[in-house]
């Protein structure tokens, strides 16, 4: 074999390696980023959530497991955001005013859990609230008081949250899905809340 020939074997052969590394390491070319990995685990294997206290905008303690028997919509946000947290706010909007009324409380509830309790009061999540429409039953506004719970919660759902040295925070968003087991099932981008709102009507 010349040295030519030599070359393009080993170049064809580098090729086939390459490609079953990347095909075993992104699922089948299916994971290219690790948020895209993450989404495709969790509709692998539903993720347990760990036990929180939470607080919502009228002061009243609850957890999660409130919620078990109905699908529950999570989004995660601070009241002071200007950008994402509006998109999560009008995204949340759709999928409410999407929903069937009839199923809105009793079937499919929605929650907006604020990263930044310090400053996230009530009144600041009351506010959040009346802004998007929310009326604090079905759709309910909330902070987790106790930072070592509300780490644990932001690790069990995916959210990224880091200072931005201005007061604010940079942080991933997207719409999350509780089960009626209380696992987080699904996860989907918040610009396509009326797909999301169909899945639910679905599943009712």
């Amino acid at each position: 074999m010349n040295r030519l020939a030599r070359s393009v074997a080993m170049t064809a052969l580098v090729t086939v390696l390459g490609t079953g590394v990347l095909w075993w390491g992104t699922d089948g070319f299916s994971a290219f980023t690790a948020e895209t990995a993450r989404r495709a685990d969790i509709l692998r294997a539903p993720r347990p959530l760990p036990a929180a206290v939470l607080e919502d905008q009228d002061g009243r303690a609850f957890s999660l497991d409130d919620y078990r028997g109905r699908l529950l919509a999570v989004e995660f946000i601070y009241t002071r955001c200007m950008t994402v947290c509006r998109s999560l706010g009008m995204a949340f909007r759709q999928i409410r005013d999407r929903v069937p009324a009839d199923a809105l409380g009793r079937d499919i509830a929605l929650l907006s859990i604020s990263f930044d309790p310090a400053r996230d009061d009530p009144a600041s999540l009351q506010a959040y609230g009346r802004s998007h429409g929310a009326d604090g039953r079905h759709w309910r506004l909330a902070r987790v008081r106790d930072t070592m719970q509300l780490n644990a919660l932001l690790a069990a759902f995916g959210i990224v949250v880091i200072p931005d040295g201005v007061g604010g925070f940079e942080h991933n968003a997207a719409i999350h899905l509780v089960g009626r087991e209380g696992r987080l099932v699904e996860i989907s981008d918040l610009d396509a809340p009326l797909p999301f709102a169909e899945k639910l009507a679905l599943m009712r």
